[in-house]
């Protein structure tokens, strides 16, 4: 009986014993911590199951099954299960999970599952090139981003994505940077990313609303992972011009100044053998030079993960006196209060002291005669006076400019900046599949600025022979200029996720929320003061008489704009390759009426993983085809608003005085809507060796912002801004990139990418434009235009006469009319006879990157160019009496012996604004080149890592332009200002480095 009994629960419990067995176990990473949220499959068993935040884990298998363990950011592995407790370690795949996983707006998502266009830069690819704005090393590194830059310390890039799509509001995209939204970067250490993501098309665009017309670039900072770490990184670098523009020489200068002078000087004005031939460049520049310093600790244990990092930035400009310095501090910590609640802290500090130097230094250099000294032998500083042919002390002067040298030495400005940005994030898991967000970030700016003139000293200077004592006691002895600027900026967002995989079929993740938004009042205060005490240390207001010594005071607050939104997300995968995307914001703006506040945001983005199709999935050399496609709606928020402008004090006839008003409101006004169509597809072959993806994108604004003229009979005269007119940018972008690991040793790769747009002014409303004048030169001349005759130009165009070459009878310019008349300045009608003649914006940019590893050595390089664009040679073009002029110039003129001449006969008459200085802006620039050499050293030691490098960064450029840099940001502004056209511009450097890198 008993035997009957034995054996009758045995066929019971057979089955289950067949069927498996729990195996317990923990996945950890190399250090040794737990992997959460690692999968552990059992194929044969048919079942699953989750690492728990330790990275334990408890499966129904076989013994001696085959487990396959996945975790993103994890190279797969498979191990037999054992009835004992098994360790299994996985290995940080050769893709990073950052290049994996795409952070978009409010949480991540598989790079795979993405329906949007959003490139995704790896922080070795940002901390390679040592530049101190992040936004400076993604140039040419992703498609359809152009970037713009300058080598000024601490100057900010600019960026555009997808082409302009605006001619008077900002272009700048939108930063949010570990959730915090931001105007820019210059307060964030690229050490501490860890990445960086460019969001382009609508579809990833559009949650981010009023706000994501330009682009929206997504910034994570580093978290501490495993044991316990210490970086170092230290290197330190100098400067010199990329690229010089040879100006003539004493003799040079001599011969063409006397060419054309002598109409009014016969026998010439200068004569031989003068005493002084300054090469002033060389006079206000020296070889630049900057250090950077870092150190961060980092690690985890089982309830804490913590990041620490300080940093320290200095340069040495070229341009003598400007020094910058830059001070970060970072600490991000991630606490596990319990299994379902994490909190995440961040906070940063960073402190900018800048002293900067007038870029109009620069054009003084280029403009000043080589004749001028930089000082007499008393000690006095030169000026360009002439008597008898001879430069010195006394004379006639023979032109206007000043003594760039005295104007940097009388230069005293300061300024610094304080940052601090922090944030806590709550993420409470309600259930498996719903987890609840809330997160708050806080941003702090202070700024302040003193400007000293020394009135006497410049007077002084300005005149060898003057005597301090005759100084004209009318006059201020010094000017005191003092700023000060402060904001506080705060964000709150509070949203939840649910993700859940229904019939193993249907993977859905919803995600829902709310935000608020508040750009505080800015508070600016300038005070001008005259003839304070000589030393800083009394520049106090205290126990100063206001009244007699405040020559100007000016008190801004800038009104608080306040942002109300809600959101959703719906993403959607079936079969594990069909993808749909929908997305809705909903905007409230206090910058606009109240009619006129609020408005909606959708977008939808399909996508298809072909790859997975059985039809392709045993087609080997295919690892990866998918192909997307979205539309989106988006706003520009930042875009000039009404103001109401009174006249008042006004004498009427018989009335006596009143106030009248002189602007009209448009009651309509609100942000402008972006409409973007886009696709593409992506796709990876021959054992995913060979990627690349391709981009199609049609985006229209639809409602541009511009100037308009009022009505004649209104009796208004000042224009206002209203929704009149359409931009277009249309464009395609391509990226391949080949890597391929020859043996254990040696892998390389090889990387591209392009990106062409066509930007157009398409149409305008029934309306009178009042006309945007840009490009100002200094001296009469402008060189840009945007009013009524702009449709079908791109924005930023030039606009001027066109160059149609060399009188042969007396080497005047000649300039097309309008009916192809060639003339000269004298015979021109500006209203007729000007034409548009090119954009400053390029039709086309790209990036070339290639590299290798072999054993412990590591070579790359980088490269960027553009194409398409013009640029303006302003400093050319302001010669008009007396100036010096390029070494090029004095080689090949018109003379009376040499009428076929390339350049036309020396004048000094203003010339104006034509082809003739307009110049191709194509360019093809080395951006960096690194070589890097890995120490062998043992984990276990006291230093476990150490790498070497140098680096080049622009050590090489091949440009058509003949100034010192094609990649012209001017003062930023696209139509108005004077981006494009290169005036007092700070020239291009190319930067020699050598650091290392070291780990404890």
């Amino acid at each position: 009986m008993k035997n009957f009994i034995f054996s009758f629960l045995a066929l019971l419990l057979l089955p289950a014993y067949m069927s498996g067995q729990a195996i317990k176990g923990k996945v950890v990473d190399s250090s040794g911590m737990g992997v959460p949220g690692a999968v552990i499959s059992a194929p044969q068993s048919r079942t699953s199951a989750d690492a728990d935040f330790d990275g334990n884990f408890t499966i129904n298998a076989k013994e001696g099954e085959i487990l396959k363990i996945s975790m993103l950011g994890f190279d797969a592995v498979s191990v037999a299960a054992t009835t004992g407790a098994m360790t299994i370690t996985l290995k940080e795949a050769g893709d990073t999970a950052l290049k994996e996983v795409v952070v978009i707006g409010y949480g991540t998502r598989k790079k795979i599952d993405n329906t949007s266009a959003v490139s995704s830069i790896r922080s070795e690819e940002i901390t390679k090139m040592k530049v101190i704005n992040a936004s400076q090393a993604i140039q040419g590194k992703a498609a359809g981003v152009q970037v713009s830059t300058s080598d000024a310390p601490g100057s900010t890039p600019s960026v555009v994505i997808r082409g302009a799509g605006t001619a008077l509001g900002g272009r700048n995209p939108l930063y949010v940077v570990d959730g915090m939204p931001t105007d820019n970067i210059n307060n964030i250490n690229t050490n501490d990313i860890t990445s960086y993501e460019v969001l382009k098309d609508a579809s990833s665009l559009a949650i981010y609303g009023t706000r994501g017309a330009n682009g929206v670039i997504m910034i994570t900072t580093k978290a501490g992972k495993g044991k316990l770490t210490v970086d170092v990184e230290s290197f330190a670098g100098f400067r010199t011009p990329l690229k010089n523009v040879k100006m003539a020489n004493a003799d040079e200068y001599v011969r063409y100044s006397n060419a054309a002078f002598s109409g009014a000087y016969p026998q010439g004005r200068f004569s031989a053998n003068q005493p002084y031939n300054t090469n002033w460049f060389d006079e206000i520049t020296r070889t630049g030079s900057y250090t950077q310093n870092n150190i961060s600790i980092s690690g985890s244990s089982e309830n804490v993960k913590y990041f620490f990092s300080v940093g320290n930035y200095e340069e040495k400009g070229i341009l003598n006196g400007s020094d910058y310095g830059r001070t970060t501090f970072r600490n991000n910590n991630e606490f596990k209060i319990s299994d379902k609640v994490k909190l995440t802290q961040n906070f940063s500090v960073s402190s900018i002291k800048n002293t900067p130097m007038p870029l109009s230094a620069f054009t003084n250099a280029y403009r000043q005669s080589p004749l001028v000294p930089v000082r007499y032998a008393d000690g006095k500083y030169g000026v360009p006076f002439i008597l008898n042919g001879i430069v010195g002390k006394t004379g006639d002067s023979f032109n206007n400019v000043g003594n760039p040298v005295a104007q940097l030495d009388y230069t005293n400005e300061q300024q610094q900046t304080v940052t601090l940005q922090g944030g806590l994030k709550l993420d409470y898991d309600i259930i498996k599949s719903l987890k609840f967000t809330s997160q708050f970030n806080g941003e702090f700016f202070t700024y302040k600025q003193y400007n000293y003139v020394d009135n006497v000293a410049l007077w002084s200077a300005a005149d060898p022979t003057r005597v301090v004592t005759d100084y004209p006691l009318d006059l201020n002895i010094n000017t005191l200029t003092r700023t000060r600027d402060q904001y506080f900026n705060w964000n709150l967002s509070n949203y939840l996720t649910y993700n859940k995989v229904f019939a193993e079929i249907h993977d859905v993740e919803v995600t829902a929320g709310i935000e608020a938004n508040v750009q505080g009042t800015r508070e600016k205060l300038t005070i001008d003061r005259k003839n304070v005490n000589a030393n800083s240390n009394y520049w106090s207001l205290k126990d100063v008489n206001v009244a007699s010594n405040v020559t100007g005071l000016k008190d801004e607050a800038l009104n608080q704009r306040r942002l109300a939104s809600y959101f959703a997300r719906f993403q959607y995968k079936l079969l594990d390759r069909y993808l749909l995307t929908g997305t809705v914001r909903r905007d409230g703006s206090s910058q606009f009426s109240e009619d006129n506040r609020w408005g909606t945001f959708p977008s939808v983005g399909l996508g298809w993983i072909i790859s997975k199709e059985s039809f392709l999935s045993n087609v080997e050399p295919i690892n990866l085809l998918k192909i997307r496609g979205s539309w989106g709606r988006l706003g520009n928020q930042n875009v000039p608003l009404n103001t109401q402008v009174f006249t008042s004090g006004v004498d009427y006839p018989d009335l006596g005085s009143g106030t009248t008003i002189n602007s009209q409101v448009d009651p309509n006004l609100s942000w402008e809507i972006v409409e973007e169509l886009s696709g593409g597809f992506d796709f990876e072959v021959l054992n995913s060796r060979l990627k690349g993806s391709f981009d199609l994108y049609d985006k229209k604004t639809t409602n541009t912002i511009l100037n308009v003229r009022p009505y004649s009979t209104s009796g208004i005269t000042l224009s206002t801004p209203a929704h009149v007119g359409e931009v277009s940018n249309k464009g395609y972008e391509i990226s391949l990139r080949w890597d391929d690991k020859i043996n254990d040793n040696l892998s390389y790769w090889v990387g591209g990418n392009f990106s062409h747009n066509k930007n157009e002014l398409t149409s305008l409303k029934n309306v009178r434009l009042s006309p945007v004048i840009g490009g100002s030169l200094g001296n009469g001349q402008n060189t840009k235009l945007l009013d009524n005759s702009a449709i079908g130009q791109p924005l930023g165009s030039f606009y001027m006469y066109e160059y149609a070459g060399v009188d042969p009878t007396n080497g005047q310019m000649l300039y097309y009319k309008a009916n192809g008349e060639k003339v000269a300045q004298t015979g021109l009608d500006e209203l007729k006879d000007k034409k548009y003649v090119g954009s400053l914006l390029p039709t086309s940019t790209y990036g070339v990157t290639l590299g290798l590893t072999y054993k412990n050595i590591d070579f790359s390089v980088d490269g960027y160019g553009t194409g398409g664009a013009k640029v303006y040679n302003g400093k050319k073009a302001q010669r008009f009496g007396g100036e010096n002029i390029e070494a090029s110039a004095t080689r090949d003129f018109w003379t009376p012996t040499n009428k076929t001449a390339s350049n036309p006969a020396p004048s000094n008459v203003t010339p104006f604004a034509s082809t003739y200085y307009l110049e191709s802006a194509d360019f093809f620039r080395i951006n960096n080149i690194t070589l890097g050499y890995k120490l062998p050293l043992k984990e276990d030691q006291f230093i476990s890592f150490c790498r070497i490098y140098v680096n080049a960064i622009n050590p090489f450029i091949t440009q058509k332009f003949s100034g010192f840099s094609s990649d012209v940001t001017g003062d930023g502004k696209l139509v108005e200002g004077t981006q494009g056209v290169e005036l007092d511009a700070y020239p291009a450097l190319r930067s020699f480095v050598i650091g290392a890198n070291l780990k404890f």
